[in-house]
């Protein structure tokens, strides 16, 4: 669990959607808000369950997914500290749209509903930055859903695979290396298939020169080759 604790006022600030209040109104808020702590693993909420309000991350990171009848997941984003959660539900009146998990230990700042529908009927410039988020959130599900539609599972790993080489790589003699930053099983979540069919086109793409695999440790030995690939396959 979190060791040390952060400030509530001082997380809510970090937040787009509370950016443009001052340190006094980010004080007052921060005294209708809930400190919660949760363990890596444990639920923040599941969905369908009904919103009791909104949840900010002050530590930590939380994955939002959605599972099918048959127990698979796809995951949804993976929100960071400074970022909130599920805020739809909060004025629409709905239950939690997807399930929201812990990854690491995590600190959530928790609003309630009715308090922060208040708060938003008192600074409407709040309000205008929940859509401003709703907006950029629906635009990033029109995009998940035109991969899991257009693209197969090949393009969606390739694609993946050239992001992080692109924001986490670093060269070195063997190529570009980077750590997947989870497991395959995660990564087949997140690009809504199964674990087996990205283990097996990891091995196929190391089979085929492009990359060297050890577990979560992936070289890009051919980023043109690669790139080539994908636009081949597209």
């Amino acid at each position: 669990m979190t060791a040390e604790r952060t400030d509530l006022a001082t997380a809510l600030g970090k937040t787009a959607l509370l950016s443009s209040l001052t340190p006094t109104e980010l004080k007052t808020l921060a005294a209708r808000t809930v400190r919660k702590l949760f363990s890596a693993g444990e639920l923040l909420f599941s969905e369908g369950e009904p919103c009791s309000g909104l949840h900010i991350i002050a530590q930590g990171k939380v994955r939002i997914f959605k599972t099918s009848v048959g127990g698979r997941e796809q995951v949804l984003a993976v929100n960071v500290p400074g970022e909130s959660v599920a805020e739809l539900p909060v004025f629409d009146g709905g239950p939690f749209p997807a399930s929201a998990v812990a990854i690491d230990d995590a600190e959530i700042a928790f609003i309630s509903r009715r308090d922060f529908q208040a708060y938003c009927m008192e600074h409407p410039e709040v309000a205008l930055k929940v859509l401003q988020v709703v907006g950029a959130r629906l635009r990033r599900l029109v995009g998940i859903i035109e991969e899991l539609s257009f693209t197969t599972i090949r393009q969606r790993l390739i694609s993946a695979l050239l992001k992080l080489a692109d924001s986490e790589g670093k060269k070195t003699g063997r190529g570009i290396e980077f750590q997947l930053p989870a497991s395959h099983q995660e990564l087949a979540n997140q690009l809504g298939t199964v674990r087996e069919l990205v283990s097996r086109n990891l091995m196929r793409m190391q089979a085929e020169g492009l990359l060297d695999v050890d577990a979560r440790q992936i070289v890009v030995k051919d980023l043109g080759g690669l790139k080539a690939l994908l636009e081949t396959t597209s």
